[in-house]
């Protein structure tokens, strides 16, 4: 038994043959690179080349294998840059992985940016935390728009218009009811007559203006008129004449300017609201404003606007001793002039 063991591990231990087409290498040849066929008897004492990971040798290789060429054989320098490519660092691994990691964080931060960001900008005012607007008293309008003029007419206040003429519609230059309010069944929006305008006036007073609109070539007056939830009563005039000078001619003759003129049909005078400052006053026109006091506090609100052949009253009442706000009567002043300028 022990003769038939021995002879099989001499037969490993033989060198093995060199393949037909190569040379063996010589006593002071260096160990063949990876791209090369290595002998069998140096497998074991050669180092592997660490082209990429080394590939640990679990055992001899049998003599009477090789290892088959089924390529050219690169140039040295060929075989080196494409056998042997240059392991990265360990240290720059951890910093390309540490790059990557904080890159796609910023990428993920950046997207919830971005929605938050989308999101606020998309909401109102008053539905961001920390931003909303407390009340101040302003009504809600509608939003406003000019209505549209006949084909080839300009504008009141446009340099082709020279009598500045208001050629839309009166009636869609009246000033919308704001959210909430009752409309006044008199006064929808429509035309009024003369009779329902002087009406809002002191009756010892009212024959001496219905004259005074006779002669003054009064075209037509369309009115709107609404009360607030709070008790409010608002009401307003336009008044349009033949022409610039009529409107005006009236506007003097009822002593607009100081004082209100004409007194309204309420149990005291009114003053010259000095507070007033003519904010969101338009370009072209002329607007007085008439409270109880010189600050324009108190139970009722008046004023008119000059603007073209055109002649606006506005008045905001409270009945018993409720003050008035001021704040809607200005905003309802403000955008009522816009529309006629």
């Amino acid at each position: 038994m022990t003769e038939q063991t021995a002879a099989p591990t001499a037969a490993t231990e033989e060198p093995a043959a060199p393949a037909p087409e190569q040379e063996l290498p010589s006593a002071g040849t260096e160990p063949a690179t990876a791209a090369e066929p290595v002998p069998a008897t140096d497998v074991q004492a050669a180092e592997p080349v660490q082209a990429m990971e080394p590939v640990p040798v679990t055992g001899p290789v049998p003599a009477t294998e090789s290892v088959p060429v089924t390529e050219p054989l690169a140039a040295p320098e060929q075989a080196l840059a494409v056998a042997e490519p240059v392991p990265a660092p360990k240290s720059s691994r951890r910093v390309l992985r540490a790059v990557a990691r904080w890159t796609a964080a910023v990428l993920v931060l950046g997207g919830l940016g971005t929605g938050t960001a989308l999101g606020i900008t998309s909401m109102e005012r008053t539905d961001v935390p920390g931003l909303a607007t407390e009340d101040d008293g302003r009504w809600d309008y509608p939003d406003l728009s000019l209505p549209a003029l006949p084909a080839g007419s300009p504008r009141p206040f446009n340099e082709a218009n020279v009598a500045e003429i208001h050629h839309a519609d009166l009636r869609k230059l009246l000033i919308p009811a704001p959210a909430g309010a009752t409309a006044d069944k008199k006064l929808t929006g429509g035309w009024v007559s003369t009779t329902q305008f002087v009406s809002e006036f002191r009756k010892d007073k009212r024959g001496e203006l219905t004259q005074l609109l006779d002669d003054s070539a009064l075209r037509h007056i369309a009115a709107r008129g609404w009360t607030m939830p709070d008790g409010t009563r608002s009401k307003v005039y336009l008044l349009q004449f033949n022409s610039t000078a009529y409107a005006q001619g009236l506007r003097d003759d009822t002593y607009v300017s100081s004082t209100p003129g004409i007194p309204l049909d309420w149990p005291t005078d009114l003053q010259l609201d000095e507070s007033w400052n003519a904010g969101g006053k338009v370009p072209e026109t002329a607007v007085y404003a008439y409270g109880e006091t010189k600050t324009g506090k108190g139970r009722i609100h008046e004023a008119y606007i000059q603007a073209g052949d055109t002649l606006a009253l506005v008045i905001h009442s409270q009945q018993g001793k409720k003050i008035a706000e001021q704040v809607p009567f200005r905003q309802t002043l403000i955008l009522q002039n816009q529309l006629l300028g």
